[in-house]
Formats: structure tokens, sequence, C-alpha cells
């Protein structure tokens, strides 16, 4: 075999050949994104995406390279514009976090390091571990608790049933799977949970009939009363009751469950108890909401995203589980190739794969210990208290508009309302639609007690009074004209 010099074998290396051309060009990106979050106000929150920039996304694959400046330019022209918009002030479609700028240098540094967290004795699994002590601290959890970052509350839900199947099951069922035990498993959620509570009961094998929908109340929290009775119920007709999965900030509404309620249900009937918390739970961030969540600290595992309410930059979802030893034996492997050792770089056991399906994983924690390292959790937490202030607010303006109606209680930061009118459920349709083609906002849409409602989640850090007003007054005038059968403003 002919030897291989260092000059041929730097021709098949992805480096620059001209760093200085590379740094030139890096800045030049790094501005223009810097600029982009400036100046984002003076942006529509969403638009259209033309034919011309679709297409730009179905070429063939490139056989050769192509100059970077240029990759770039296409992402300033025919990306950059036409993405969801979550960043902007004007975004409450959905529960989705805005960003920062800290975050987004600090994801810079990790694509820079290029770490992968599956396991190793490296130093950026004990910045993950540094932001699971912090989590401890913040939920109040025991030391022995573990800690997971993941890719968001879907995840972490999974990873949940999972260990509360081998606490039920014991760890055979690594092996022999659930039917072997013989054991008819159910679990038990809000009829307004999250739609991947269902999602984690269908992907680990128990099946959504597993999950029984309990009730809300007129707070649209579990009805406990009526877990108390299905749970009586399954056990008489012969079934295992395993998991209450609570609710910290439902979707729909931002409903918090009866935590203590739950939690002294789960420990007489000696249930796991798991809250999904995807963006509620970070409200202990926030000494005027935290007690809110009182309960949360008796949960045996909590589901939550940094990259929401704490603006960490996608994604980086976390589940926190009071027994680590119990989360371990869920996903330790003997395999051989992920051996450990006492020393060495294959050392620093137990390792992050040892308590999730990954093996490799990204290094979210270090945007998120940015964030908490720069911001510090006051101000986080200051952040939260605002956007629950600004619902508040909206939820006053909606009620001085005569041609506005609330439907649901504004719980944290969730506003569901809707335009009063003949054809509420399709004029209000229309009007959802026709402020995001507006750029003015970006709100969604649920059913609240079989009614269309327009749905404003303030989750975003820059947004203000000034975002719902302009999102009110949209409203209106596109009520006004699209019931009247006029043409949009």
């Amino acid at each position: 075999m002919s030897e291989i010099s260092p000059k041929d074998s730097a021709s098949f290396s992805l480096d620059p050949s001209n760093w200085t051309t590379l740094r030139t060009q890096g800045h030049v990106m790094l501005d223009d994104i810097l600029d982009y979050l400036e100046n984002i106000r003076e942006r529509p929150v969403w638009q259209p995406i033309p034919q011309e920039s679709r297409s730009k996304f179905h070429e063939k694959l490139p056989k050769g390279p192509s100059d970077l400046a240029n990759a770039h330019d296409i992402f300033m022209k025919d990306i950059l514009p036409y993405a969801a918009g979550n960043a902007h002030p004007g975004f409450m479609g959905w529960v989705n976090g805005g960003g920062t700028p800290v975050g987004m240098l600090a994801e810079m540094l990790a694509a820079g390091l290029n770490a992968n967290l599956g396991g190793r004795n490296q130093i950026p699994i004990e910045v993950e571990q540094q932001v699971l002590r912090w989590v401890r601290e913040l939920f109040g959890f025991p030391e022995n608790s573990s800690g997971l970052f993941v890719t968001g509350t879907s995840m972490a839900n999974m990873i949940a049933v999972l260990v509360a199947r081998t606490a039920t099951l014991g760890g055979n069922v690594r092996q022999d799977g659930i039917a072997a035990s013989g054991k008819r498993l159910v679990a038990y959620a809000s009829a307004g949970a999250h739609g991947c509570v269902a999602q984690a009961m269908d992907l680990t094998g128990f099946g959504f009939d597993a999950l029984r929908r309990i009730p809300m109340n007129e707070h649209y929290q579990m009805d406990v009363d009526a877990l108390a009775r299905t749970i009586s119920s399954d056990r008489d007709e012969g079934y295992t009751p395993f998991l209450i999965a609570g609710t910290a900030g439902s979707v729909d509404v931002g409903a918090i469950d009866e935590l203590v309620v739950l939690a002294d249900i789960a420990q007489k009937e000696k249930l796991w108890f798991h809250v999904d918390g995807a963006y509620g739970a970070l409200a202990m961030l926030s000494p005027e909401i935290a007690p809110r969540l009182k309960g949360l600290e008796r949960a045996d595992s909590i589901a939550f995203d940094f990259h929401k309410w704490a603006q960490v930059p996608y994604d980086a979802g976390f589940i926190l589980m009071r027994d680590g030893e119990m989360h371990r034996n869920t996903f330790a492997s003997p395999a051989a190739y992920l051996k450990r050792e006492t020393r060495g770089l294959a050392g620093g056991s137990p390792w992050p794969c040892d308590f999730g399906p990954d093996l490799s994983r990204g290094f979210r924690a270090l945007k998120t210990w940015f964030t908490i390292k720069v911001y510090g959790a006051e101000k986080l937490g200051a952040v939260i208290a605002h956007t629950c202030a600004l619902a508040q607010y909206m939820q006053q303006q909606i009620e001085e508009m005569p041609e506005l109606e609330l439907l649901a209680p504004v719980s944290l930061n969730i506003v569901c309302y809707r335009y009063r009118c003949k054809e509420a459920d399709r004029v209000n349709a229309e009007i959802v639609l026709a402020i995001q083609e507006s750029g003015i906002a970006a709100p969604s849409t649920t059913t609240i007690n079989s009614q269309f409602a327009i749905r404003a989640a303030i989750v975003n850090h820059r947004t203000c009074s000034s975002d719902i007003d302009a999102l009110l007054s949209a409203t209106i005038a596109f009520g006004k004209s699209i019931h009247n059968n006029k043409s949009p403003l």
C-alpha cells in the first residue's frame, strides 16, 4: 500500500484553505443574524413562502462544492424571511420561546466544539450535570435524583412512562416485555393533557386505550374525584394502575392541575406521579407564580422545556427523575463497546446514555448553562411573571371591548377569546388566517367548550403591551371586514 503524505491528506480535509477568508465571511454571517434579532420588530411575524423561494429547495444533490457566501446569500433571501417567526414579539400562536442572542452565541460555540454527550470523561458532561444540580435545587429534588437533556417534553414524557413501567413491573420487563407480566397496565391524565402523553403510551407499547383521559373541572384541571373513581373501577376490573400524569400549564388554556391532591392520590394508590410541565414547571423561577405549583416537589418525575419560558434556543427539553437508580436501571446497557474505565477517556461513569435512548447527543446543556449563567434565575423568573402579567392585561382589554369575548379563565399566560358575531366559528377561523398572513401577529386556534377560539400564548420575552394591542385591534378590524363580507385589510 502506498504511503499517504500529509500534503495528500490535507486535500481531503473540510477545513478552509484560507482561514482569513472564512473568518471574514463568518463575521458577515454573525452580523447578519444579530441584525435580524436587533431589528426583528421591523419584520412581519410570518409571511407566506413565495414559490420562487420554495422551488430553490427542490434541486438535485450537489456533486461539487460551492461558495459559502453564495449559500449564505440563499439563507438571507430564501430562508430567514420565511421561518415560523417565534423569535418575533408578535408570535403568540404556540408555546414557543423566543430565543436570545446569548443562547445563539452559545449554540455557535457548542457547534464548534462538536461534543457528543453520549458519554465518556469530558467536561461538557460536567456542564450538563451542573444544570441538573441547578434543576434539583429549583424543584426541591434530592441529590440522588437524575436528569437528562432531550429534544423536548414529548421525549421526556416517553422516558417517564418507561421508568414508571420498570418501577411497576421490575427490571425483567426489559428482557421479557410487558405482555409477560400478565398485567394490564393503565395510566391517567387530564382530558386537557397534551397529546404527547397519549403518544408516549403508544410508543412505549401500552397503546392509546391504556391512557384514561379524566374529565376536567370548571377550572380546566383534572377532576380529582373522577380520577379516584376511575382508579377504583379499573382495579375492580382487573387492570393495574401504574401512573398519574399531572399537567402544569395545559396546552389549551394554561391550567395547572391540583398537584398536591394528585400527589396524595398517587401516594395512597402507590402509583408513579409524573408531571408534564412542558412550559409551566419553570414558573418555579418566579416567586409570584411558584406557590401555584405546590406539589410539584413531590413528583416522581418532571418533564419540561428550557426552550419555552426559559428562552433557550431550540431544542432543550429535560426530564428530571427522583429515583436516579430506577432511571438508570431502565436504560443502562452492558454493550462491550460502551465499556467503562476508572481512568482515561472511557471514565466518568455513569454516562448520559445510561439514562435515555440516545447514544449520540448534542451539547444542549451549553446554551442552557449560558442562559442561566448570564441572565440569572431572578431575571428569567421576572420574564415569566411579565408574560403572565401581559396575559392579565389582555384579559382586561378583551373584557372592555364589546366586540370580543373571553372563552376561558386566564390561568398563566394563555388567553382564549373570539370575535362576537354570527357564524362565529367560520369568521374567527378566517380572522386568524388574515392576521397571520398580514404579518401583524401570529395567534393559533383551539376549541373551548365546542367553540372555536383564537388562542394567544404569550411566551416571548420581547412581547410587550403594544403587541397585545396590535393583535386585538387586528382581530376587531379583520372581524368587521370578514363579517361584512368585505376583503381583508
